[in-house]
């Protein structure tokens, strides 16, 4: 069953941001990561959520995820996203449609 990892972002230092945007795609990518969302025109529905900034990112299993964003690739670029967004996170499992 796939997971989606949703996050919020807030960004306060577009330059530093910026050299995360750079490094991390091909992180993902290595981890079995996929981008469906990455996007900041964000409209709000319901309730008093208007986030600035949200990325979805699919991968097969909880493991790669975990695997993906506790490797040393990533933790080696993680403070450029430390150092310029305000940023919250959550790991959400899939639905698979029965047949």
């Amino acid at each position: 069953m796939p997971v989606y990892m949703i996050i919020e972002i807030k960004v306060i230092d577009y330059e530093l941001y910026t050299k995360y945007v750079e490094k991390v795609p091909e992180i993902i990518k290595k981890y079995g990561g996929r981008y469906l969302v990455r996007g900041d025109k964000v409209l709000p529905m319901f309730g008093n959520w208007n986030p600035e900034r949200i990325v979805i990112i699919e991968f097969e299993t909880e493991e790669q995820v975990r695997n993906c964003f506790n490797s040393a690739e990533y933790l080696k670029v993680a403070p450029f996203r430390e150092n310029s967004t305000i940023t919250k996170s959550v790991i959400v499992n899939g639905y698979l449609p029965s047949e």
